[in-house]
């Protein structure tokens, strides 16, 4: 599925219709430039999941863990880490195989150490400054999304 957003609100709006769609257990594994809009699409996921927190990339940190009213949301950033055996040395296990949802961005770094079942979602920023956003391995559902 291709989506396209012409700004930070309309991918805000996406990640909340995405958000609304997510089960316990379901990652998203986030690839793109940086500042493509991954923490701006987290930002929509979260406040469909009810969390109340104000979203920000975890760069520094690595992981953010945040209640939501219907589920948590853990929000990794693994840009900082060597590779895979990092990712595992994290101990991430609970919440890659927990009951809130997941969302790895610069996943392409930790790809081998994903579930087969995470959902790959690629933000591409284009020239006018809209963003394409690819999603693959997606079995939630419709996203209801109507592009002007």
């Amino acid at each position: 599925m291709i989506f396209h957003t012409k700004s930070s609100i309309e991918t805000i709006s996406l990640g909340e219709k995405i958000g609304s769609l997510l089960k316990p257990g379901d990652i998203l594994a986030m690839t793109g430039t940086l500042a493509a809009g991954k923490t701006t699409i987290t930002k929509g996921i979260a406040k469909s999941l009810g969390v109340k927190d104000n979203i920000t990339s975890p760069t520094f940190c690595l992981i953010s863990e945040y209640e939501g009213e219907k589920m948590p949301l853990y929000h990794m950033d693994v840009y900082r880490l060597e590779g895979e055996e990092d990712f595992a040395n994290l101990g991430v296990e609970d919440m890659l195989y927990g009951n809130g949802v997941c969302i790895i961005e610069w996943s392409e770094k930790v790809k081998k150490e994903l579930p087969k079942k995470s959902i790959l979602v690629e933000i591409t920023p284009q020239e006018d400054g809209s963003r394409k956003i690819e999603i693959e391995n997606w079995n939630n559902g419709k996203i209801d999304w109507n592009e002007e």
